[in-house]
């Protein structure tokens, strides 16, 4: 209690006094500074008692705090912010819960390679192993859902870790990392040396071109194809890829299908464009895979649910699979190429070579695709029926969100059948403009992700597409919302039922339906009301649009438009679990 009081009452101190002298900073002013250095302006977090000092020397700085409602709320908020604007997020809560509470949105960022810098206070270090108020270990915890977690154990290490952190969580293959710092430590004063020589990490390669004989293997299969076609992920938005792919493709006239993740790397109606592959792609897209003779990946993983069976994923094409990190190269999918590069590097290289005069003809290429979108389209459904309630297509509804919003919005989704009906019919034209959960499919991450959005790019409309599930996991940052003036428009479509189970419990459970009801959902547009935002139910088809204006051009809060939905609505395509992407049911015709 002693030692404790005096690190308390000793004065803060600055780095340096007028004469340029260097003098001693408190740990926890040591982070802010060190925060400050890397540009940060913004932090979302939920203070406790480990974090405290943290939190005393933010008064001290002009970094702003987003007081969040729960900490799973904050992490995602700064997933949402880096995501939409390209930059490392930030949150930072207390010891204990306040840091497993993150975990959910660093899991959630590390499947999807989004750079996140988590800070945690820890419980001082006399008490570590001794089972003291709030203590559980972050840095373990953390560990298998990171890019890198550290546990700072000395005041002076502090600044060179900070340094560290972003450096590791922008560079490469982005990704969360976590620093946990003892609050003795946060309290502890100690030379502040800020390091200004560049980061150094042994063994932490940063792929940037390929090899020239790479690049020449990789234009030998482009020559040699009859049928190529790209795949890309979102790697490709990553590396800043977008424009120079454009260009790629409208040069070679070569098809593309992305994955969720690769969604907006090509704008959606772009003549080569084929939308998305996988589980709930469309037809002649996941066709075009399986029929293909040369697939280049593009940043991208060969996920199960882009795959499918995966003996049977492009089983006619040769693969090269292009990515910044090498661990993903092979790991799913035997591929013929693998090239360690990034991915904007590698087409710049292959445009600067490239000689159109020795393309193949694409013409009976484009002409089978083009056959198979006008056999199976997209669900083709009508908006709804006239003056019936509670009757009103989603695929309507995501194309007047499309048609009104504008090529600037940023669309985030939360999980589950919205999320795939949003993938299919959202016109996407650019990158960082469609935000979702691909890899952990974590119910509960679209609104603060879309809060997040708003606040790295608030002139620009942010549009949150949700479930009544998944909304109600986060529905506390209303008040977060609410409380900042952030105008989100949340499209909630109200299906009282957890969707997607639903949908497979009717498909594959012989209409089995446990637990997925929620008729006991609460009145939405009331709980926004309650919480000081705007709402609006919508029941009628002919209703959609006029709402839709309404809550766009609304401005200083938030702003729900329920939709009531049936709850038998099911999402097709769609390709069974073990299944080959040329097995889709409910591609229609």
């Amino acid at each position: 209690m002693t030692s404790a009081r005096k690190l308390k009452d000793a004065p803060p101190a600055a780095a340096e006094n007028n004469n340029g002298v260097r003098q001693m900073l408190s740990g926890a002013d040591m982070v802010i500074r060190s925060l400050a250095r890397e540009g940060v302006d913004l932090i979302f977090g939920y203070p406790g008692g480990a974090i405290m000092p943290v939190y005393d020397a933010l008064l001290n700085h002009s970094i702003t705090h987003i007081l969040t409602r729960h900490e799973q709320g904050a992490a995602h908020m700064a997933d949402g912010y880096a995501r939409a604007s390209g930059r490392v997020g930030v949150c930072m809560a207390t010891s204990g819960p306040g840091a497993t509470n993150l975990v959910t949105g660093l899991a959630t960022a590390y499947m999807d390679s989004v750079p996140i810098v988590a800070i945690t206070g820890q419980v001082s270090s006399a008490l570590i192993g001794t089972d003291g108020f709030q203590e559980a270990d972050a840095f373990g915890l953390s560990f298998p859902i990171t890019k890198h977690s550290y546990f700072v154990s000395r005041t002076e290490n502090i600044p060179a870790v900070m340094k560290e952190a972003f450096y590791i969580a922008r560079t490469g293959r982005p990704g969360p990392v976590l620093i946990d710092i003892p609050k003795d430590v946060q309290q502890r004063t100690a030379l502040y040396e800020p390091p200004e020589a560049p980061v150094v990490l042994p063994g932490h390669f940063i792929a940037g071109k390929a090899r020239d004989e790479e690049i020449e293997t990789i234009l030998g299969e482009i020559y040699r194809a009859r049928r190529p076609l790209l795949y890309v992920g979102g790697g490709a938005i990553t590396s800043g890829a977008s424009e120079v792919l454009r260009r790629f493709v409208e040069r070679t006239k070569i098809p593309v299908t992305t994955t969720l993740m690769g969604l907006g790397a090509l704008p959606r109606y772009h003549p080569q464009s084929l939308g998305m592959l996988g589980m709930h792609g469309a037809v002649h897209a996941n066709r075009a895979v399986t029929d293909a003779d040369f697939l280049l990946a593009l940043g991208a993983r060969f996920d199960d649910r882009v795959t499918g069976r995966k003996d049977r994923f492009a089983r006619n094409a040769r693969i090269v699979h292009v990515d910044i990190d090498p661990a993903e190269i092979g790991k799913n999918v035997v591929v013929h190429v693998g090239v360690q590069a990034d991915a904007r590097c590698v087409l710049e290289q292959i445009m600067e070579r490239l000689e159109t005069g020795r393309l193949r003809d694409y013409g009976p290429w484009h002409a089978r695709i083009e056959a198979w979108r006008a056999k199976q389209p997209l669900q083709a459904l009508a908006k709804g029926v006239k003056g019936s309630r509670d009757n009103i297509s989603p695929r309507y509804i995501v194309e007047e969100i499309g048609r009104l919003a504008g090529e600037e919005a940023v669309i985030v989704t939360d999980v589950g059948q919205h999320q795939m009906w949003a993938a299919q019919y959202y016109p996407v034209t650019r990158p960082r403009g469609f935000l979702t959960s691909g890899g952990l499919g974590t119910m509960g991450y679209g609104f603060p992700a879309a809060i997040g959005a708003k606040f790295a790019c608030p002139d620009r409309t942010v549009v949150l597409i949700g479930g009544d599930g998944g909304f109600q996991m986060n529905i506390q940052e209303l008040t977060t919302a609410v409380s900042n003036k952030i105008h989100v428009v949340i499209a909630l479509f109200d299906n009282q039922a957890l969707g997607m189970v639903r949908q497979w419990q009717n498909l594959f459970h012989d209409q089995r339906y446990s637990s997925v009801d929620l008729k006991d959902n609460p009145d939405f547009v009331k709980v926004a009301e309650a919480f000081g935002g705007r709402g609006r139910d919508v029941h009628d088809p002919e209703e959609v649009t006029p709402a839709l204006e309404q809550a766009l051009a609304a401005r200083g809060g938030p702003f729900l438009l329920r939709f009531r939905l049936h709850n038998d609505e099911n999402v097709f395509p769609i390709v069974p679990a073990g299944a080959g992407l040329d097995e889709a049911i409910g591609g229609g015709e």
